[in-house]
């Protein structure tokens, strides 16, 4: 095998992850030729194409994913080897590439990335926002932030936050125009905020609590998000009643913009944890960034 095809491997392996030339090489920082030269060195050493491209996609061959079964885990242990060998000598290197909803950075992540920069200047802390719950490592992360009942069995879940409330708001004018909801059943009568579930596609029914009974609770109204922070401008702007968590309205409630509803149908979700295949539990880089979100939260009564 010609050395040099083990310098283009890493930036085949991207191109499979990421489903394009450009994004790959965005991530890596090359030129969109520079990916393209790599991927045609290792097509050209195969004798066997790896991707299937149209002007609109790319999709991995047959052989080339056969190909890539068998390269990217060696590359992942080269990675780790080189990155392990660095913490050796205190230094934490490399990208730590977190999957997370937009909520999660406001109410947790900034202060842990935060400390993270602080403590170890040469690892790279990248979050992506997406609210969906998506297979992490089909997608390429190293770990990803969810609630906790939203996390899959298979995977090592770290504590992030205390348990959080979800609450019900809507602003002043709101309620001076439609009066509060005085019970759940109320709510019908209500302009709704809703939410559209981007993994299944199906509207969310509001978890609420009716007299110690967890209830779900299917509402309507003149507004429906797939973002929590969209709900909550709503909601600011006197659309209608929002459910959300505590945390993400808590400035506009002590700003007066908004105001809780229904108080006694609040419920307590588990809060919010990182999650990782077990596996990935090794690498320095999570390593260093749970012993920040241990110590965050130990330190901390509540969010």
């Amino acid at each position: 095998m010609d050395r040099d095809l083990l310098l283009h491997l890493p930036v085949v392996a991207c191109v499979a992850r990421r489903k394009s030339f450009a994004a790959a090489a965005a991530e890596l920082d090359l030129s969109a030729s520079a990916v393209s030269h790599a991927v045609r060195m290792v097509e050209e050493q195969l004798k066997t194409p790896i991707f299937a491209r149209t002007t609109r996609s790319v999709a991995v061959t047959e052989a080339g994913q056969r190909f890539l079964d068998q390269i990217t885990p060696a590359l992942e242990q080269l990675r780790e080897a080189f990155e392990a060998t660095q913490a050796l000598h205190g230094r934490v290197t490399g990208t730590l590439r977190i999957n997370a909803p937009r909520i999660a950075l406001p109410i947790v992540l900034t202060d842990l990335i935060t400390a993270s920069a602080i403590r170890h200047p040469d690892l790279t802390v990248e979050v992506v926002s997406q609210d969906a719950t998506i297979d992490i490592v089909a997608e390429g992360y190293d770990a990803g932030v969810r609630l906790g009942e939203m996390i899959a069995e298979d995977m090592v879940a770290v504590r992030l936050t205390p348990p959080i409330k979800t609450i019900l708001v809507a602003s002043p004018a709101y309620l001076a125009r439609a009066g509060a909801p005085q019970t759940i059943a109320d709510l019908q009568q209500h302009a709704c905020i809703g939410y559209r579930l981007m993994a299944s596609g199906a509207v969310y029914a509001w978890d609420l609590s009716d007299q110690g009974r967890d209830i779900a609770v299917s509402v309507k109204g003149p507004a429906r998000v797939t973002d929590p922070i969209a709900a909550l401008e709503l909601a600011v702007a006197g659309v209608g009643i929002a459910y959300m968590l505590e945390h993400t309205a808590r400035a506009a409630l002590a700003e007066g913009k908004l105001r809780q509803v229904l108080p006694a149908s609040s419920i307590e979700e588990p809060g919010l944890f990182l999650y990782f295949p077990r596996r990935a539990a090794q690498a320095p880089k999570l390593r260093a960034f749970i012993d920040l979100a241990r110590a965050r939260l130990a330190s901390r009564v509540s969010i």
